[in-house]
């Protein structure tokens, strides 16, 4: 459906977030709950509407960033603060508007969609709650909605009720527009309540309905404990979907994969694994304790115990315990432990040996080093960029390389071996015991 408009409310500050930053902005699984709510918005409309108040620049900016054809307004708080001041910022365009919060990162599109598509003048979601302490109460009369009332607001009869308004609607869009004006601050928060609109559509006779949706779904995240449980929930879906389809992962609790990542064909993830950021997985086992970021792997091995950095290609390669990687594009490599390469291209048939570093920072910039084809590097290797390596050199272990080879050459950068003779006994005073 594209014949809808929906509008996010994002102005708040948080404050129970108790951080500089805006909670819109705050992650999980590796993106903004801003993003999360957004995408999924974008599946039903083509006309969608953020609107801000707190630190409006910062998060603009973050959204601006990520997407196009969003639009943003400001809500006046200062004059009209609450649901309705956020909501008499936007300019919905379409005949239906929707209207949902930003901190419901978890909400499904399935349930946006049936909130979009009921008939009545308008329809709220709501939930049972077994405790519904700081939510609105839904008041009905049989299938009519008579009214919503803020806990704040509630009587001791009304907050024994456990029907919960889940904090999305859809209006009218004409109805939604003639009501904003009715709407006052005479409450115990003096805010401009968006619930008020239910009462005011009562009296002129229009419908409002209701529809249930799943209270884990729309949970709102007003401190980080709410936060670490949704990051929980979410985690929990993305596994099992990769799971369900065909991808294993071992102890998947003590695993993060971000929202972002992909997979493809049969892949393995062990226990203690992070994926973060956009990566692409294919064909590739990822072994215990590894951190993969914003990088692609091929028909590959990693780890246990390996670091991919931003930007790495690795292709047809293994990868070992404690091995670094930032920048670098690997084809057909071996690389089996305690080594650093950063801003490097190495090709087909290179052995990396054990302790081998490519010195890419020179203080001021980063330099790249260049490996060809089946070239073996010993261990204990430095490797200082910028440098190019020909195809079938031979390094000597422990060379210190900053002159480009020729096929075929063999490197060796050292200094010449020294043995003193008893210097031992010398050292230490002690009596040569030959």
């Amino acid at each position: 459906m594209k014949n809808i408009s929906i509008i996010i409310l994002a102005a708040g500050n948080g404050t129970r977030m108790k951080s500089p930053k805006s909670k819109v902005l705050h992650t999980l699984s590796g993106r903004s709950m801003i993003s999360h709510i957004i995408e999924k918005s974008l599946q039903i409309s083509d006309d969608i509407s953020v609107v801000l108040g707190y630190q409006f620049d910062e998060v603009s900016q973050a959204i601006n960033s990520e997407f196009s054809s969003i639009n943003i307004a400001r809500q006046d708080i200062k004059s009209y603060p609450g649901t309705a001041g956020a909501v008499m910022a936007a300019r919905p365009k379409f005949d239906k508007t929707l209207i949902i919060c930003a901190d419901m990162p978890l909400v499904k599109v399935e349930e946006l969609r049936s909130i979009a598509q009921a008939n009545s003048d308008i329809t709220i979601a709501t939930f049972e709650s077994k405790d519904p302490f700081g939510y609105g109460r839904v008041i009905k009369d049989g299938n009519q909605v008579v009214k919503i009332v803020e806990q704040k607001d509630a009587t001791p009869a009304q907050k024994d009720i456990n029907l919960c308004n889940a904090g999305a609607y859809c209006f009218n869009t004409d109805l939604l527009k003639s009501i904003l004006p009715q709407i006052n601050n005479q409450n115990a928060s003096n805010e401009y309540y968006l619930t008020d609109a239910i009462e005011i559509a009562i009296k002129d006779g229009k419908s409002v309905g209701s529809v249930l949706v799943d209270e884990q779904n729309f949970m709102g995240i007003n401190d980080k404990l709410a936060l670490s449980k949704a990051e929980i929930l979410m985690q929990n879906e993305i596994k099992s979907n990769l799971m369900k389809n065909g991808i294993i992962i071992r102890l998947p609790d003590s695993v993060f994969i971000d929202s972002r990542a992909k997979f493809e064909g049969e892949c393995e993830i062990e226990s203690g694994c992070v994926i973060k950021g956009d990566c692409l997985i294919k064909n590739s086992i990822i072994k215990s304790g590894s951190v993969v970021e914003y990088s692609t792997i091929i028909d590959s091995d990693i780890g246990p115990m390996a670091h991919l950095r931003p930007k790495s290609y690795i292709n047809s390669t293994h990868i070992g315990n404690f091995v670094e990687l930032k920048n670098a594009n690997l084809d057909g490599v071996k690389a089996g432990h305690l080594s650093y390469l950063g801003d490097c291209q190495i090709n087909e048939g290179t052995n990396v040996g054990c302790g081998t570093i490519t010195c890419n920072y020179d203080g001021k910039s980063k330099n790249k080093t260049i490996i060809g084809k089946n070239v073996f590097i010993g261990s204990d290797t430095q490797l200082i960029a910028p440098l190019n390596i020909a195809d079938d050199t031979i390094i000597a272990a422990g060379s210190s390389v900053t002159k480009d080879s020729q096929k075929g050459d063999l490197i060796i950068a050292r200094a010449k071996q020294s043995n003193k003779s008893g210097f031992f006994y010398k050292f230490f005073g002690i009596k040569d015991e030959k």
